[in-house]
This record gives C-alpha cells, sequence and structure tokens, in this order.
C-alpha cells in the first residue's frame, strides 16, 4: 500500500488543479488523504467508494466532494464499457483558497458553506452528477485562465444540491499548528505502510517525537479515535476491497491485513460492518 499522505504540487497559474485519470485495468485501491479539497466524478466504472469509515458500492456517473485531510479511495470492480477505460475526472482545491473565497464575495457564501459540510465527505444526487458532468468535461479543454468561471458555476451548481447526502460518521480534522500536521502525517505514513505488522506504540511514539500520552491526545485530537481503532478500521478497509475485488480466501485476506486469528477477523468485521466477512463478498458479488 502507498504511503497514506499524497503531495499535490501547487500551480502558480490556477485557483485549483484539474486531473484527467484513465485507467484500462482497475482504480487501484490507495487509501490516502491530503489537504486539499477533491471533488471527483468517476466514469465508466463501478466498484467501491472509501471515505473515512464509508464504504459503498459507487456506479457511473459517482460525484463526491472529500474535505480535507480525509482519507479516501475509490476501487473498481468493472467497466460499463470494457471497451474504454475507466475515468475519473479530479479538481483538488487548496484549503487557504477555499478560506478565502467570500473574501469580497458574498455569493459564494452557498459555495463555502457546501465546502464546510464536506468535512466527512458529500454525495452529490444522479441529477446533480448528470447536470455537471458536461462542465466538468469541458474543463479539460480549457486553460487555466479560462477555467476559473466554469469551475464556479460547476461549485454553484453544486451547492444548491439538496439531496447532497455526507458519507463517513468520523473525520480528520484539518489542524491549524503545522506541527501537529507534520506528526501526525508522519505517524500515519508509518501506520499505512506497515499496518499488517501491527507496529508498536513506542515505534509510534519515537516516530511522531511524543510521548505516548502525547501521540494518544493527538489521535483524539484530530481524528477522534484511539490508534487502535484507527488501525482496525483501516485493516477492515482494506479486507473490505480484498474480499470484493479478488477470490483469495477469507482467511488469507485476515492475514494479509494483520490478523493472526481469524476469529478475531470475523469478530471485528461483523463490529464494523453489520455483516461477515462471507456476507461482505456475497452482498458485493450479488450487486455487480
Amino acid at each position: 500500500m502507498k504511503p497514506v499522505l499524497q503531495k499535490i504540487p501547487r500551480p502558480t497559474d490556477a485557483s485549483s488543479i484539474l486531473l484527467d485519470r484513465r485507467l484500462d485495468d482497475c482504480i487501484p485501491f490507495q487509501w490516502h488523504h491530503h489537504p486539499e479539497f477533491e471533488l471527483t466524478l468517476t466514469l465508466n466504472s463501478r466498484g467501491q467508494r472509501f471515505v473515512g469509515d464509508h464504504i459503498g458500492a459507487y456506479e457511473d456517473g459517482d460525484l463526491v466532494l472529500v474535505g480535507s485531510n480525509l482519507p479516501h479511495t475509490w476501487h473498481s470492480a468493472s467497466k460499463v464499457d470494457e471497451a474504454t477505460p475507466h475515468v475519473a475526472l479530479v479538481l483538488w482545491f487548496h484549503p487557504e483558497w477555499v478560506e478565502r473565497m467570500q473574501d469580497g464575495f458574498v455569493e459564494l457564501g452557498g459555495v463555502r458553506a457546501m465546502f464546510d459540510r464536506s468535512a466527512p465527505g458529500l454525495h452529490f444526487s444522479e441529477a446533480t452528477a448528470r447536470r455537471v458532468q458536461p462542465l466538468f468535461e469541458r474543463l479539460r479543454t480549457l486553460v487555466p485562465e479560462e477555467r476559473l468561471p466554469d469551475v464556479l458555476a460547476l461549485l454553484t451548481i453544486l451547492a444548491r444540491d439538496k439531496h447532497a447526502s455526507p458519507l463517513s460518521n468520523r473525520v480528520v480534522a484539518p489542524s491549524g499548528r503545522a506541527v501537529d500536521r507534520g506528526r501526525l502525517d508522519r505517524v500515519l505514513d508509518h501506520i499505512h505502510l506497515n499496518y499488517a505488522e501491527n507496529p508498536s506504540m513506542g515505534e509510534l511514539a519515537d516516530i511522531a517525537a511524543l510521548s505516548l500520552s502525547g501521540l494518544h491526545r493527538l489521535f483524539l485530537r484530530h481524528l477522534d479515535m484511539p490508534i487502535s481503532e484507527y488501525l482496525m478500521r483501516l485493516r477492515i478497509g482494506e479486507a473490505c476491497a480484498l474480499l470484493s475485488g479478488s477470490g483469495k480466501s477469507i482467511a488469507h485476506v485476515a492475514e494479509t491485513v494483520g490478523y493472526r486469528s481469524i476469529a478475531n477477523f470475523n469478530r471485528q468485521f461483523k463490529a464494523q460492518k453489520g455483516m461477515t466477512p462471507r456476507q461482505f463478498r456475497q452482498r458485493f458479488q450479488g450487486n455487480r
């Protein structure tokens, strides 16, 4: 698994960053986060969407706004049209730009409020996604100085979607302190690279340059959960991706994500997802 913290370069000539991602094989499971807000329109693809502690199915035309520093990924299961690639059209917005959005432009108050509501992730209605898709696709043809009016028009439409719904129950709170964010990023990077090896609390405290109690407070302050719960949710999330995207046995999945006891894996999986790993795989396969 790649490190959780994704570094997104800042352009000097644009308020947002546009990515046109086209993948022939699949959209891989890459659990990550970044300070930037992310708006993603997924086309010609079906699979599982992971946002914070939310795991749900997505279909062609899925449109989601992910809040700052909220862990997320998409993991495809199949294409709608096998002859063309999976497509993810992505817009990234820097938090500083969002914070200054209303400076001199009171008309953007609704858009700013939408960004505030995106802390747990926002899933937009199918009707709104269809309405903005032509705008989103047109952005690919524009140079940065021509793009801003269309970006603002797109965001205004999204802000009026009364059926947009939150996804995650828990969120990573953006930190205003650079030192806290740096410590948290270092620890999260290490956890996501080594979660299956069950990293010790002492090891993680050393990486954060904190005492054990300081590390505990850091996680409670910014993730609203202890490290043990974060590790468990991460393992269960990866297990969901393996159960839905591979034919590996449940015992093999459990071992891959760091569980030495299949009974403990089954118990924690059911506590998190409300069903056994076998039931989860059967439900996912039944919806394909």
